[in-house]
């Protein structure tokens, strides 16, 4: 019998497969943050429809993403179990099924100016935002794929690549805003345009990257070789796996997306520091997103292997990773909140005093959930893990919208508290999906994947 790994194999294990991922992650958000940053320098205005723009895309992105997330659970069980056949159909199908949903999340980018209209946005904000969607949405169909094919390196444990391949694509995203928004470099002066093509680029090249290196470097898995062939059987599995993946997925970002959108009929400058605070907080979220995904990846190894003590340990080493890098970042939130908020805006902007105010407050009350957010995260990852989607997507969507937007609405409006009252909604909507998860998986899954190994 193998020897059982040990807690500091464990976190060495986890470290090892993890650092790469969370760079990975950060240097994604940093496409996010580039955009934020440069365009809060360009106006206030622009920053705030650029915040309900890349809402809008990012709702739906990371809803179609639910079938690159399935990817790797599949493919981490398949290669602990050395199919490398059921690697491939895993794979192509979960390609087969974005390019799908990006079919479908275009029609919306395109008409995204009227959409936010009937969300009561102002008619300049939704004008602004919809312009930069009608460019920025042609992004969906790389960034989608790009997804899914990080998420079978992953599996692969080949997470360098997957690293470097991002930080490329965020410099690309970097120098074409700097460019395009500025006319900087003999380049035309496009503002909120400018940041869209900005970002279109950078998910080709980030694209073209990952291809290029599936190809060289893998070639017995043959991704792209008759990749019209359609295989009705894993795309069934594939499917079955994601949809409720990308509604778990839908159910948080939707949550956040109503946020922005409550923060909208609150004014253009809470808006704006709501954007500043949001971005602040997904790179921090960044990190425990990464451990997730290695979360995600080690239980599925584990259940490919039928050991759950390597489940048991994994999990409790990747819980306790978490649980130290919130703590970390509860302190610099609440010890650094001007600094932070300043990176986003000039010192001369009219409006920075207020935006600093607001931003304080959100940024306090952020730090809040760092701890909830990090856990309930953590546990989808394991739960994923052992291909257990359909009752976390239950257990997430009442915790988020049964719980987490009505309190945003009554803590914002009902009770005046404003931006910081919609944002302790935020809280309570993610500490109870942290509570419910967390004991789906230690108090039910687990037990029953015991049980499951320990019948001859």
């Amino acid at each position: 019998m193998a020897r059982q790994m040990t807690y500091p194999d464990h976190s060495r294990a986890v470290l090892r497969l993890g650092l790469p991922l969370v760079g990975g992650h950060l240097a994604q958000m940093a496409i996010s943050v580039t955009d934020t940053v440069m365009l809060g320098w360009y106006g206030i205005e622009a920053l705030a429809a650029v915040t309900l723009g890349s809402t809008f895309f990012f709702t739906l992105f990371i809803f179609g993403s639910g079938f690159a997330w399935a990817v790797m659970p599949l493919v981490a069980s398949f290669v602990a179990e050395d199919d490398q056949t059921q690697v491939r159909r895993a794979t192509r199908m979960g390609l087969w099924l974005s390019i799908g949903f990006a079919l479908l999340a275009l029609p919306l980018m395109i008409t995204a100016e009227q959409l936010l209209l009937w969300t009561g946005q102002s008619a300049g904000v939704a004008a602004d935002a919809g312009a930069y969607l009608r460019i920025a949405g042609l992004g969906v169909f790389p960034a989608l794929l790009v997804m899914v094919l990080k998420s079978y390196l992953a599996a692969l444990e080949r997470t360098q690549i997957v690293l470097w391949i991002t930080v490329l694509s965020a410099v690309a995203n970097g120098v074409a805003n700097y460019a395009l928004i500025f006319g900087n470099w003999g380049a035309p002066e496009l503002g909120i345009a400018g940041a869209a093509i900005a970002s279109v680029l950078s998910h080709l090249v980030s694209l073209a990257g990952v291809v290029i290196y599936v190809q060289i470097a893998l070639p017995e898995h043959a991704l792209f070789r008759r990749f019209w062939k359609a295989d009705p059987q894993m795309m069934g599995r594939v499917f079955r796996l994601g949809w409720p993946i990308g509604l778990t997925n839908l159910s948080e970002t939707g949550l956040f997306a109503a946020s922005a959108t409550m923060m909208g009929w609150i004014g253009t400058v809470p808006l704006a520091a709501h954007g500043i605070a949001v971005q602040l907080s997904a790179v921090t979220f960044m990190l425990h997103v990464g451990l997730s995904n290695v979360a995600t990846i080690r239980a599925g190894n584990a259940l490919g292997r039928r050991d759950p003590a390597h489940m048991r340990r994994g999990a409790l080493t990747v819980t306790a990773l978490s649980l130290i890098t919130a703590s970390l970042t509860i302190v610099i939130f609440l010890t650094l909140p001007e600094p932070l908020l300043s990176l986003f805006m000039q010192r001369d902007e009219p409006q920075r005093d207020a935006i600093l105010q607001i931003g304080t407050l959100l940024l306090i009350t952020a730090a809040f959930f760092q701890l909830v957010d990090g856990a309930q995260v953590i546990a989808l990852g394991l739960l994923r893990g052992i291909q257990d989607t359909r009752v976390p997507m239950i257990l997430a969507a009442v915790s988020y919208w049964l719980l987490g937007i009505p309190c945003s609405y009554l803590f914002g409006f009902y009770f005046g508290w404003g931006g910081v009252g919609v944002w302790l909604g935020l809280v309570a909507g993610l500490g109870m999906a942290a509570v419910l998860l967390s004991l789906r998986f230690w108090r039910f899954a687990l037990p029953r994947f015991r049980e499951e190994t320990d019948r001859p």
